[in-house]
This record gives C-alpha cells, structure tokens and sequence, in this order.
C-alpha cells in the first residue's frame, strides 16, 4: 500500500476531540483488569471457592460472552440515533454489575454462583461499550479519501487512557487484596463507586465533546449479507489466527499473574507494585510505538512488539522465591511491549474494512477471539489443580511452565503467523498525524 503523504487531512479532529474520545478507555481498563486479574484470586483465597470450580465458572462465564460479540456488533452497525441510549444501558449495567462482584453471598457454591451471574451482566456490558466504542474509533473520519489520518492518534488516545485505567486497575485493587480480608468488601464497594463515577464522566464527554457518532452511508444488511462480505475479505481472515494466538499469550499470564507472584516470587505485597511497574511502562512506551509505527508501518511494528514481549518474558518461569529484581526487569520490558499489542492490532483491522462496510460486526468478531483466549485462559487453572498445583502452596515447576513458557510459545506461533503473509496482503500505511 502506499504510504500516505505527510499533508493535513481533511476534517481530520482536534486533538481535543480525539482525546475526548480516548478518555472512555481508562474506566473500561479500570473495570476489564480486576474483572480478568483480581477477581479469581479473590474467590478462590478470600471466598473459599475451589480452584477447579473456579475456573470453570470463569471459563463458562467467558464462554457465553464470547458467543454475543459478533450480534453486539450486528446490532451497532444497525443503530441510527440510539447511539446514547445504548451506551447509557451498557455503562448502568457495568457499574452494577462491577459492583456487586465484589459482595458475594456466603457459601462456596452460593459464591461461585453469584460469580457467574455478575460476570455475565459485566462482560456483556463491557462488551455493549467497547464494540461501539471501537467501531466509532473506526468511522471516525467517515470513510473519506484520508480517513486513515485520524485512527493511528485515536487509537493512541483511546489505548492510553486504557492504560492509565490498568495502572489504577492494578495498583488500587491488589493493595486492597492484600489488606485486611474482612475490609476488602467494602474498599472495594469505594472503588466500585469511583468507577462508577468516571464511567459518567467519559460517556458525556464521548457523546457531548468527541467527534460526533459517525453517520453510516449505507445500513447494515442481514447477518447473510454481513457474514459474506466478510469472508471474502482475506486478510481479514488472515489477521484472525495471529491475533487469537497473540491475545492467548496475553491473557494466560494475566490470568495466573497473581498466584504467580504469590506462591512462586513469595512477593504478595509487592502485587500491585509488579502490575503498576507493568502499565505504567506499558503507557511510557504507547508513544513510542506509536511513532515507530509511522515510520515503518503497523504491521512491522506490531511484529518487533511481539518480539520484544518474547525477548523480555521468556526467562520468567526460572525465576524464584526472592527473585523481585529481575520480576520487576521483566515488567518493564514486558510491559513496555504491550503498547504495540494494544494499539496496532485495532488499527491494522481499520483499515481492511472497505468504505461503507459494517465495522461494528469486524469488531465483534475481534473481540470475540479476545474473549475466547480469555476464556481458554481460565481453564489453566483446573490444569494446574491437576498437575497438583494448591493455591497458597509454593509454587513449583507447574505453576513456572503455564505462565511464562506456554504464553512465549503461543506469542512464537503468532509471529510465524504474520510473517507468512506476503506484504501485500496487509497494509503498511504510515501517519501523519499525532495526538
């Protein structure tokens, strides 16, 4: 493809609108974190829920929210003016179901129960904001003649203030878990209310102050019409095993991250001060990647991220108990390669989708597989229960093998997947524009 000359766009937003747009990311990132990183170990230490049981509610929970992104989507390529009204019922919906995860009822089986019923009302309520919200990031310029100009800054926009929302995610809710068990409840219901709160505030300024909700030249077809044209689009199909096998090594760890620090570092005060180390690089390096990706390309930035995710993760499943240093080296260096996972894979799918095409249903079919390897991830936790792995127990070569060799693999096959791919067959587009 060739590169997009270094001219002002046309109608491209002020950067005060973009980041208006962008802020929604940080009380979506503060609410997906302890959702995906806390909440397991909270059930499992703090509620008595074994680990078998949990992780196959979370992975059955995962499961039934993965299956309605791609109708989400259907329906938001199909919304005119409702646009409000949508992202109102999603946003009451995540704030109380996000709450009320964090109150269980007494009882092992009542607990995990409750688990389930409020992780179903939050994922698809996560699910009813982010599709929408991605698909708006995606129509930003209206399918004009440059409408490129404006995804690489919104997508900076949007993926940092996701990050400024993990590094809160991070530091806030593990320093709560490893408090006084019987205060968790209620700092947590504190935290729920700040969420809470933030959610409002990005919602008004996504609808009164970012650009506006894109106008759709053409309306949506039926699910036949959608579905064919998206199979003949290859290198949307191309770009689905990389981004599954890549989301699959990002969410096993994520995943098995706390038990990892706990019971293999030994190190479970220092918890949040791992993950904020994590995001907090994570959003040093989202610039940096960003202007990478200007010069070369997305797509070969994306590939050097996973390269670098390899490089700086492989060594962890040798590290031990007192080993803080080197866990915090790999933080850094992990974390800092994250930015190109968040932001280049949304872009790159940007621009496959044709002018006039229904983004909505692209982005739930992305999210979808995100979900999946979601899912998939929670069932490393009955495998561990039958490697003989016991929550609270020193971790051994088990516990070493899942979260660290397993993700490196899964990121190997990814790349081996992209680079199969003749470079005509995705783009290289270079940006102008900054945020």
């Amino acid at each position: 493809m060739t590169p997009v000359a270094a001219q002002p766009a046309v109608g491209h937003p002020h950067w005060w609108r973009l980041a208006a747009y962008g802020l929604l990311g940080l009380p979506l990132a503060m609410a997906a974190l302890p959702v995906y990183v806390q909440v397991g170990a909270y059930y499992s230490m703090l509620r008595g829920v074994p680990l078998a049981q949990l992780g196959w509610v979370l992975f059955a929970a995962r499961l039934l929210d993965t299956l309605q992104d791609p109708l989400q989507g259907h329906i938001i390529d199909r919304l005119r003016n409702g646009i409000g009204r949508w992202l109102a019922l999603g946003g009451a919906v995540l704030a109380l179901a996000f709450a009320g995860l964090w109150q269980p009822p007494a009882g092992n089986l009542a607990a995990a129960v409750w688990l389930g019923a409020m992780l179903v009302l939050a994922y698809s309520a996560h699910s009813m904001l982010n599709i929408a919200y991605l698909t708006w990031g995606a129509r930003l310029n209206g399918g004009g003649t440059q409408r490129d100009s404006a995804l690489l800054p919104a997508a900076a926009w949007r993926e940092g203030a996701g990050l400024v929302g993990m590094i809160v995610a991070s530091v806030i809710p593990a320093t709560i878990m490893s408090g006084d068990a019987e205060r968790i409840p209620a700092r947590m219901a504190l935290y729920s209310l700040a969420f809470a709160a933030l959610l409002l505030a990005a919602l008004l300024a996504l609808l009164k102050l970012a650009p506006a909700w894109p106008a759709v030249t053409e309306r949506a077809g039926g699910w036949r019409s959608t579905l064919r044209r998206m199979a003949s689009n290859r290198a949307f199909l191309r770009l689905l095993a990389p981004y599954f096998l890549n989301a699959c090594s990002v969410s096993l760890p994520a995943t098995l991250a706390l038990f990892f620090i706990r019971d293999r570092l030994h190190a479970a005060p220092l918890a949040g001060a791992f993950l904020g180390c994590y995001f907090i690089a994570a959003a040093c390096g989202l610039p940096l990647w960003t202007a990478l990706a200007r010069r070369i390309g997305v797509l070969p930035c994306w590939r050097i991220g996973m390269a670098l995710a390899i490089a700086s993760f492989a060594g962890a499943g040798l590290l031990g108990e007192g080993d803080v240093l080197p866990y915090f080296a790999v933080c850094i260096a992990a974390g800092a390669a994250l930015g190109a996972d968040l932001a280049m894979p949304p872009v790159l799918l940007a621009e496959l989708i044709g002018t006039g095409e229904a983004a909505g249903a692209y982005y739930g079919v992305l999210t979808l597989l995100g979900k999946l390897a979601l899912a998939l991830s929670g069932l490393a936790l009955p495998l561990l229960a039958a490697l003989g792995y016991k929550p609270g127990v020193a971790g051994g070569a088990a516990l070493a093998l899942v979260y660290a060799a397993v993700p490196c693999l899964l990121k190997l096959l990814a790349m081996a997947a992209l680079w199969r791919f003749h470079p005509a067959s995705m783009p290289v587009v270079r940006y102008w524009s900054s945020p």
